[in-house]
């Protein structure tokens, strides 16, 4: 596949670093010679210096033969033209653009991104994106990950092995053996830095991060069968008032007027602005760095401390100094991964990389076959997909102790007529089934495959 980005920033590098490492042909147009010259130096992509949304620059990255191009510079106008000219001018069949401002996103807009208009085929809304990530960990305290699949019914949760943990050195075979009834399956831990797909004669250990696909409402039952037991929190302090953080509080200001909420934000009149937005949250005006600020929140309650500035540096120092004023936990965003193995350390509890996010939203549409969503895990080391299942493929009609499925793959359910189904030896796979698996960098071709639509399907 070739495929143009127009941005060669943290997201655009992260998007080039996926596909070249798949052998896609990608070109990376970027105005600062600088971001240019590092991604060549390291991926193997081409480069080009020039405006994404010129004509002239676009044609020598090669769109008259691009099958894609991906739009995430940090200006949504810039992103939305180079759209435009890529459709109108180089024909290119799929557009995505990263669309940051909410105005453009609202529901009296629906029309705006339609081919008769602006024809962009994908629109990803980062701050959304995150926000949502951001509830579902609030949600489900005790998870490192939460993605969720097939309209809501199926969940992937990543949850961390303690010392404490019940389920430890006990075979997995065993565990659904004991809990029959348990819609959940372990497909593949973490562990000593190495990510592996699980067998059923495998056992969990201390210290692993082990990755179920489970009914969403078994979600807190399976963090119990970890051992995982925390309350969701009912004070919850943010520091960033910005997109992110005012969609976070305003979702809970909506749907749990109970949980009190407290905003620290930096900037007075957006400060204000929130304020007149939300009804039972609390807006202070202020530095997250500042004690005296932090006291006024009242950290010292806090169930949690969520920090969304823009700043990495002051989201991991906020949340700091909120543990050590004696908030329970704290959660924090973080752009650069360098920052990411410093959170254990110093206390941080967990962290959402914006830019894995925005990544999963992109592969979900240059994955081949009928596949409905991606969400990218351990920097790209392995895929959680949900694929709809065709006719042609080679997984329907069969028992699944018949199959054989490639290494690294692990199929954690299946969704069918509003039904979440744990697959075991018996399982059949049928036609239109919504199958969600665990899959590693080195085996997504394979999944591919079988559920790409075959000649022989028409």
């Amino acid at each position: 596949m070739k495929v143009i980005i127009c941005g060669a920033g943290q997201v655009g590098y992260g998007i080039a670093e996926r596909l070249s490492q798949e052998d896609n042909d990608v070109s990376v147009i970027d105005t600062s010679a600088s971001l240019i010259s590092h991604i060549t130096e390291t991926l193997d992509v081409r480069g080009y210096v020039g405006h994404g949304a010129h004509p002239d620059v676009l044609a020598k990255a090669g769109a008259d033969q691009a099958d894609m191009i991906i739009a995430v510079t940090l200006y949504d106008e810039i992103n939305m033209v180079a759209c435009q000219v890529a459709h109108s001018l180089f024909n290119v069949p799929t557009k995505i653009a990263r669309i940051r401002s909410q105005s453009y996103l609202r529901p009296e807009y629906s029309d705006l991104f339609s081919r008769d208009n602006m024809p962009i085929d994908v629109t990803i809304s980062p701050e959304i994106e995150v926000g949502k990530m951001v509830l579902r960990r609030i949600s489900f305290p005790g998870a490192n990950d939460v993605a969720r699949f097939a309209d809501d019914h199926i969940a992937m949760v990543a949850i961390e092995c303690m010392e404490d943990c019940p389920v430890v050195n006990t075979p997995l075979q065993q565990l659904s053996q004991l809990f029959p009834d348990l819609m959940a399956t372990v497909t593949a831990i973490y562990r000593n830095g190495r990510l592996h797909v699980v067998r059923s004669t495998d056992q969990l250990l201390v210290g692993d991060l082990a990755y179920v696909i489970c009914q969403r409402d078994h979600i807190r039952r399976t963090l119990g069968l970890f051992g995982h037991e925390e309350q969701e929190a009912g004070r919850l302090v943010i520091a960033g008032g910005g997109n992110i953080g005012y969609y976070v509080a305003r979702t809970i200001d909506q749907t749990q007027p109970k949980t009190k909420v407290k905003i620290i934000e930096g900037d007075r009149e957006r400060a204000i602005s929130v304020s007149d937005q939300l009804r039972h949250a609390i807006v202070l005006h202020g530095s997250a760095l500042d004690q005296n600020i932090l006291m006024q929140a009242d950290i010292q309650d806090a169930d949690l401390m969520v920090a969304l500035t823009n700043s990495d540096q002051i989201n991991v120092l906020s949340a700091a100094m909120a543990k050590r004023l004696g908030c329970k936990s704290g959660m924090i965003l973080i752009n650069d991964p360098s920052y990411q193995d410093l959170t254990t350390s110093i206390g941080i509890d967990a962290y959402i990389n914006p830019r894995a996010v925005t990544i999963s939203r992109v592969l979900q549409h240059v994955r081949k076959g009928r596949i409905r969503s991606v969400y990218a895990v351990q920097k790209g080391a392995a895929e959680v997909i949900e694929a709809e299942a065709l006719e042609t493929s080679p997984l329907v009609g069969r028992p699944f102790r018949d199959l054989d499925l490639p290494e690294g793959m692990r199929i954690g359910a299946i969704y069918r007529d509003g039904v979440v189904l744990r697959p075991d030896g018996s399982t059949r796979i049928k036609t239109k089934d919504r199958v969600v698996l665990f899959v590693t960098a080195a085996a997504i071709r394979d999944v591919e495959q079988m559920f790409r639509v075959s000649i022989q399907y028409f």
